[in-house]
């Protein structure tokens, strides 16, 4: 009895906190199908009389956001995955290969999580002009691809290393090599923790919105973050086309997650189990 009137607490705090997380949502998308002279009269928590979908139409067109969210699903993607073998292969090397100075390894890629983005963006940016890579959709995949897998090469690392050296050896003694043991032995016995990766780079890389600003300037390499920031940096948007914008820009996130929550489930749950 004593345990159970001990879980309401914390089972209250999570209702709520999901109240604040569910409600500005459920705001945004009510307001994004009313139209301008409906909010203004009745204010952003009325409901709407009818389906107002000219706000989405119209930042549709304006900003070109088939082009924003290709550009979007195309980076993010790319990065989630190379982000994901980058880190499984530096990892390996530190985890399990016991490689020289392997704290002093681990302590840089700690380092580069704590260097702030800000610090990043004239090297980056001189870089980029210097190779010729600059505007482009490829210049901003291979430095998300390094800054995620750098979290990523930190937390597999601890991971791997408390592999069970008995399955390893057991697949040396049977012949096997190194890429054979990563590839048939480590990746599939590590495949949940790197699909919670891989669902984490995907969305942090959506979200980004500072080095895209800079790196992409040209309207047909913007991501969604960009478009919808430099569009009500203009004030060129109304309350429903704001909203409308909103939506548009954070369901794909959404959707992703909706569809690979299953494998976020799983992976935190074995890592609890482990």
């Amino acid at each position: 009895m004593t345990t159970a009137l001990r879980r309401y607490p914390v089972l209250i705090a999570l209702c709520v906190a999901a109240l604040f997380m569910v409600v500005p949502f459920l705001i945004v998308t009510v307001n994004a199908f009313k139209s301008p002279t409906e909010y203004a009269q009745n204010g952003p928590l009325s409901l709407p009389d009818g389906l107002y979908t000219q706000g989405l139409k119209d930042f549709w067109e304006r900003v070109d956001f088939g082009r924003k969210l290709f550009n979007s699903v195309l980076i993010s993607g790319s990065v989630a995955v190379l982000a994901v073998i980058l880190s499984v292969l530096n990892a390996y090397a530190i985890g399990i290969g016991r490689i020289r100075f392997r704290t002093w390894v681990l302590a840089f890629f700690v380092l580069a999580n704590m260097l702030p983005q800000e610090a990043l963006v004239y090297p980056v940016y001189y870089l980029s002009k210097e190779v010729g890579l600059y505007d482009t959709r490829l210049s901003v995949i291979i430095v998300f691809t390094v800054i995620q897998a750098a979290f990523g090469t930190y937390l597999l690392s601890s991971v791997l290393g408390q592999f069970p050296r008995e399955i390893l050896e057991a697949a040396r003694i049977d012949g096997a090599n190194k890429w054979q043991v990563l590839w048939r032995i480590v990746v599939p016995v590590s495949r949940p923790t790197l699909g919670v990766l891989l669902v984490f780079f995907f969305i942090w890389t959506w979200n980004e919105f500072l080095l895209p600003l800079v790196m992409l300037i040209s309207n047909d390499n913007q991501t969604v973050s960009v478009a919808l920031g430099v569009l009500q940096g203009q004030r060129l948007m109304d309350a429903t086309m704001t909203n409308a914008a909103a939506l548009l820009g954070v369901l794909p996130a959404i959707v992703f997650f909706l569809v690979f929550q299953r494998t976020l489930t799983r992976g935190i749950a074995v890592g609890a189990v482990k």
